[in-house]
């Protein structure tokens, strides 16, 4: 990933997240605090403001500004979550590492951050089955990694609907959690739609 695409992935989010805020905020009205979409809009809209103002040299750069702007803009569990995420995947870039390296070290943060697994109806049941299909599809180039890991996501994402929440505020509610989509794997599977969307439209696939 070059700092252009890099750029191009991070602006798309925005995009996605500004339409779908109200839709994601609605999810977490359902089993949360009500306030995912708008807070990721906030935080996606500072970043957007913080990128404008940056002269990066890479997608390291890029991806690193997104993830502390994300920590520092954004409340509630997703600013650090993503802000992990982001702000890990632009450091393993500019170390050296593949972009599926930096996905995984990411999801580590997140695990380390959050102490969730796959099964717990977190972002975490979208994001490592993500990653696992990007890092299978790697060879195939990166439009075809970045859709599959789009898809296992949006299926991991729906795999959280018949879950019962084991972590955050959605596991206070027990089995009233059953039956929701969690809206921290419906925002992950969207950052990676786009990933993938920009991806194809990058390498003309």
């Amino acid at each position: 990933m070059d700092e252009a695409l890099a750029r191009a992935w991070i602006a798309a989010v925005t995009k996605s997240v500004r339409a779908e805020a109200d839709r994601l905020t609605d999810l977490d009205a359902a089993i949360g605090d009500g306030d995912h979409g708008v807070n990721l809009r906030r935080g996606f809209e500072a970043v957007a403001a913080a990128l404008d103002a940056l002269e990066a040299s890479s997608a390291g750069d890029v991806l690193g500004k997104t993830g502390t702007t994300l920590l520092s803009k954004v409340g509630g569990a997703s600013g650090p979550l993503y802000g992990t995420v982001f702000r890990t995947l632009g450091k393993t870039l500019r170390q050296g590492g593949s972009f599926a390296d930096g996905l995984q070290a990411g999801l580590d943060g997140v695990r380390q951050l959050g102490k969730a697994e796959v099964g717990d109806k977190t972002l975490v049941d979208a994001l490592t089955p993500a990653i696992a299909a990007y890092a299978g599809a790697a060879g195939q180039g990166e439009a075809a990694a970045a859709r599959a890991a789009a898809d296992a996501a949006r299926a991991g994402a729906d795999s959280t609907v018949p879950l019962k929440a084991r972590k955050g505020r959605a596991s206070y509610l027990g089995e009233r959690s059953v039956g929701h989509l969690d809206p921290g794997a419906a925002s992950t599977a969207l950052i990676l739609e786009s990933l993938a969307e920009v991806t194809a439209r990058a390498t003309g696939r």
